[in-house]
């Protein structure tokens, strides 16, 4: 539901309004894809071993956390956002032990990236107030983005850490935020 102060802006304030959508839109789509980027170079480093590692029945392993960012996106955004059928299997998710290679997985994660990056590219933001329900959540489209972004975020930060513990290498994410020998940032401007 349009808020009523809204209904009757000046030009200028619906351009603007529409300039921060897409903003949101196009921010969210560049968020997945640089996520998704950090989870790929995660699995690299990983034997199919240590992506199916789990301390105990109570953890994932970073290959169930790549088969759940997998069904999430596809069914809030591709499916939810998008009007694709929703096919997830939550459960599956969770119980797999093994069987996917890590380029697998990150082939997986990529293609279901780009289906979602195609969705939201395509968004009218108009909908942003439209209704829609989600595993049985009644949320807004703009809240189904915000939630899939930051729950895409929340995982890879796992699965970077876990990465960080198997192999104890720095995977250089911010080696661009590091200091030169004369103390000035290293040639690129710090976001």
């Amino acid at each position: 539901m349009r808020h009523p102060e809204f209904v009757s802006a000046p030009a200028g304030l619906a351009s603007y309004t529409e300039a921060m959508e897409r903003i949101f839109l196009d921010f969210s789509a560049r968020k997945l894809q640089e996520l998704c980027a950090r989870i790929e170079t995660c699995l690299s480093g990983l034997d199919q071993d240590q992506v199916w590692a789990r301390g105990s029945a109570n953890e994932n392993a970073v290959g169930n956390l790549v088969l759940h960012l997998c069904g999430n996106v596809r069914q809030w955004i591709v499916s939810g956002v998008g009007g694709q059928p929703d096919v997830r299997d939550r459960d599956s998710e969770f119980a797999a032990q093994g069987g996917v290679a890590p380029a697998d997985l990150a082939r997986r994660l990529l293609a279901v990236v780009q289906e979602a990056v195609e969705v939201l590219s395509a968004v009218p933001a108009a909908r942003f107030p439209e209704r829609i329900v989600v595993q049985k959540y009644d949320v807004t489209v703009l809240e189904a983005i915000y939630h899939v972004v930051e729950h895409f975020s929340m995982h890879t930060g796992q699965i970077i850490f876990v990465t960080k513990l198997l192999t104890g290498s720095d995977l250089g994410f911010y080696r661009h935020l590091a200091k030169s020998a004369g103390g000035a940032p290293h040639g690129r401007v710090t976001p």
